[in-house]
């Protein structure tokens, strides 16, 4: 399985918002029981859609400037991204199926 890179700040704009493929970032916190049992779904996500799809993870406790910028109230959020665009949202555990058919209707 991939391991879901990071991000921060600084590097967020350059990463999510100028990647050439869609990209999948996933906000949760270590202290989050749900974020927890996404994570594992997300990193396969990530192996199985290599070169077809990004896919980050943000630490709201860490980078809690990336979560108010897009309104992330609650954990786990995924947000999907587009050509430097937010496309849709999913908030709360969810299956590998509807993260796939999220990812499938940005394309």
């Amino acid at each position: 399985m991939a391991k879901i890179r990071e991000l921060t700040e600084a590097e967020f704009d350059a990463e999510v918002l100028k990647a050439p493929e869609p990209v999948l970032v996933d906000f949760g916190a270590e202290w989050c029981g749900p974020c927890k049992k996404l994570a594992p779904i997300v990193e396969e996500l990530a192996t199985e859609m290599t070169g077809r799809l990004r896919v980050y993870a943000v630490d709201v406790g860490v980078q809690p400037g990336i979560a108010q910028r897009y309104g992330v109230l609650s954990l786990p959020t995924v947000l999907f991204f587009r050509n430097g665009e937010l496309r849709d949202r999913i908030v709360g555990l969810t299956s590998k199926d509807k993260l796939i058919k999220t990812i499938e209707k940005i394309k």
